[in-house]
């Protein structure tokens, strides 16, 4: 690059050159000069330009092999876009090198400047993340609201429980800190969390002497440390989170809403009758088929298919045995398929799970699935199985049927 205005220079032609002969440095350049003297007129003189700061210093590189010589050139520009091409084009013209025929050929003319505006958008990029976001006055006063009470957690007993004012005789259970946080966000301090879904020989104590409501999240896990934490625990009533809401992304009315909504420990655990279920669905399914004239089961006669007799099977308890059984049965099931077992854990049908509400089997005691959902469910109540084992459940109505987790 020169050095007369550097920092100017726009473009970068580059080509490469073949010489019948051996040649130096000093011929190239001398060949550049002096064959397009002229050719251009004055105001496009390469060594005029050169004197004048808009073509910088010319680099050539050269080897000779064989009695011949190759290279390549490299001049810097810092005229326009179009200039910069006709001092490019005229280059192709010079046949001469010295004493011999020579070739030269344009390579590319790329634009130097492209590297630097890269820089300075990846720059720019950096230095806008790092400048923090301008909050207003709104802002900063709900965020020094929300800090103020999340401050006020404190540590409960020997097992540091999350906690905030416990000095209430009614007192929330919540699962975790994240809970207890959320909680004291929206201003309910009577909160302790349980670190986990084990319950603490503290909360446990703590019962004794307050009324304690069990907060939980509105899934199955939340069903499970209801019904852990109510064996272990004097647990007055339990308020449950909207179906699929965890308690630490509730918002202050969803936490409202829930805890006015709580409900006695014998209301949460009893069941609904089955007539419930009907009153939902407006008819039992057997009504139902007077829409379409006659049962599923009968229908199948145009295809030959007669469904099987059931029958009632004796309930019994799974062993260690019979569930490291079930595991390895599980691993073969392939697609979407279901397997029924008799008590024997001996596989009767092996079906697609679209087939299994059109099916009566004899003798079923298990049904095994990868993931049971509502209508595995009540396929299984039909069926008269004991138990629905799979690796995951979807969410569940109450049911009689045994749920084992593989």
């Amino acid at each position: 690059m020169a050095k007369i205005s550097p920092t100017s220079i726009k473009y970068n032609i580059t080509a490469d050159f073949k010489s019948e002969g051996p040649v130096e440095k000093p011929d190239v350049i001398g060949a550049l000069f002096g064959q397009t003297e002229g050719l251009l007129g004055s105001e496009l003189e390469l060594r005029e330009l050169q004197k004048e700061g808009k073509i910088g210093r010319i680099d050539v590189d050269l080897i000779t092999e064989g009695g011949k010589t190759t290279g390549e050139i490299t001049i810097p520009s810092a005229l326009d876009k179009t200039e910069t091409t006709i001092v490019a084009a005229a280059l192709e013209t010079i046949d001469k090198i010295g004493p011999t025929d020579a070739k030269i050929t344009i390579k590319e003319i790329y634009d130097v400047r492209g590297t630097k505006r890269d820089y300075i958008m990846e720059r720019a990029k950096q230095l806008l993340s790092g400048i923090n976001n301008v909050k207003d006055s709104i802002e900063i006063e709900q965020e020094l609201r929300e800090s103020t009470r999340v401050s006020k957690i404190s540590e409960y007993g020997e097992e540091r429980l999350p906690a905030g004012d416990l000095s209430s005789n009614e007192i929330i259970v919540v699962e975790g800190r994240a809970d207890v946080v959320n909680m004291l966000k929206h201003g309910i301090k009577n909160v302790i969390g349980m670190n986990g879904t084990k319950l603490p020989a503290e909360i446990a104590r703590l019962g004794e002497k307050k009324e304690l409501t069990l907060f939980v999240d509105g899934d199955r896990g939340g069903k499970l440390i209801a019904q852990n934490v109510s064996d272990n625990a004097k647990i007055a009533f339990i308020a449950i989170a909207p179906d699929g809401k965890e308690v630490e992304e509730l918002a202050g009315k969803e936490i409202l809403q829930s805890l006015r909504k709580k409900v006695s420990i014998s209301e949460y655990f009893r069941k609904p009758e089955r007539t419930g279920f009907y009153e939902r669905n407006e008819r039992p399914r057997e009504e139902r088929f007077e829409r379409n004239e006659r049962p599923r089961e009968e229908r199948f006669e145009r295809n030959d298919r007669q469904p099987e007799e059931t029958e009632k099977v004796e309930a019994r308890e799974l062993t260690r045995e019979d569930k490291e059984k079930l595991r390895e049965l599980v691993e073969e099931l392939r697609g979407r398929n279901v397997l029924i077992l008799n008590t024997n854990l001996e596989v009767i049908k092996d079906i697609p799970i679209s087939k299994l509400g059109f099916m009566k089997v004899y003798g079923a005691f298990i049904l095994l699935t990868v993931n049971a959902t509502k209508t595995v469910i009540s396929d299984a109540e039909k069926l008269g199985a004991k138990y629905v084992a799979a690796k995951t459940f979807g969410k569940l109505e109450d049911t009689n049927i045994k749920l084992v987790s593989l």
